[in-house]
């Protein structure tokens, strides 16, 4: 029985198919058994491996939380401002990188962007406030400024900008078209573009990397304390250096506490805004 030129050809694509998939397959797997190499390698540089090192550090993690317990909370009446400072810092770190990125996003995006050299340099403006640390931003500010808040709201606010500013642009990139071009076709200005093709998109995008960023600056804002940018940090710094245990794993319980009361208000606000 002779077979037809139809189903030979359907054959033929069947077995090109399938080749194509095994090839692919070959191809994920290689590119997977790289990155465990690489991960494991890593592992290895850093002394992940070293189970000398792994089984002396153990057992003096546990004589360090030993001396934590039970935590003292007899100063707690003092860490109620210094923690005030920290959520302020965080706020006003937030406003300031969300009020800076939404113009450099558009900028940064390749549909509402004026040229390619003006995206470029946007672009390159986002990474430069991302490369820099907000512990060095904020042991530069304070060195500039002084102690207090200022500081930390500086260097929360100017890095933050690149990762708000990055995620905004993405947003505004991935953008439907289809309301972008009716504006377009009606005659409408750049901003009217903006305004009507483009924002009401990526608001609610836009409202949860705002609370998302927020989370984060939460935390960092600790971080700022420890480098004389006040906060809660600050207190955490002071009970370290006289080797007040009880005390600190008494300030660590109340930032736990924080960051969680925050994290939640921020679902709330996330579910509220989107």
């Amino acid at each position: 029985m002779s077979i037809s030129p139809e189903f030979r050809n359907q054959s033929q694509l069947a077995e090109k198919l399938l080749a194509t998939e095994r090839s692919n397959r070959s191809r994920h797997l290689l590119k997977a058994a790289v990155v465990i190499a690489i991960v494991f390698l890593c592992f290895w540089q850093a002394g992940v491996f070293d189970a000398d090192r792994m089984s002396e550090g153990v057992p003096a993690i546990g004589v360090l939380i030993s001396e934590m317990i039970p935590p003292d909370f007899t100063r707690w009446r003092q860490w109620v401002i210094p923690m005030m400072e920290t959520i302020i810092m965080s706020i006003a770190g937030t406003a300031i990188a969300i009020v800076s990125s939404v113009p450099i996003a558009f900028l940064a995006s390749a549909n509402t962007t004026p040229n390619r050299a003006v995206y470029r340099s946007a672009r390159l403006i986002l990474n430069a406030f991302r490369a820099i640390p907000e512990l060095i931003m904020g042991i530069i500010f304070v060195a500039a400024v002084g102690f207090g808040m200022l500081p930390g709201v500086l260097a929360l606010g100017l890095h933050s900008i690149g990762m708000v500013g990055k995620f905004f642009a993405e947003s505004i990139e991935h953008a439907h078209p289809a309301p972008i071009e009716a504006a377009k076709a009606v005659g409408g200005t750049r901003m009217q573009i903006i305004v009507h093709g483009v924002l009401p998109q990526v608001l609610p995008q836009f409202a949860d990397v705002t609370m998302y960023r927020w989370e984060y600056n939460f935390r960092q804002s600790t971080v700022m304390g420890m480098v004389g940018a006040g906060g809660i940090g600050t207190e955490l710094v002071g009970s370290l250096r006289l080797i007040d245990y009880p005390q600190v794993s008494a300030i660590l319980i109340i930032i736990l506490a924080a960051v969680t009361v925050v994290d939640g208000l921020s679902n709330i606000l996330r579910r509220r805004l989107t």
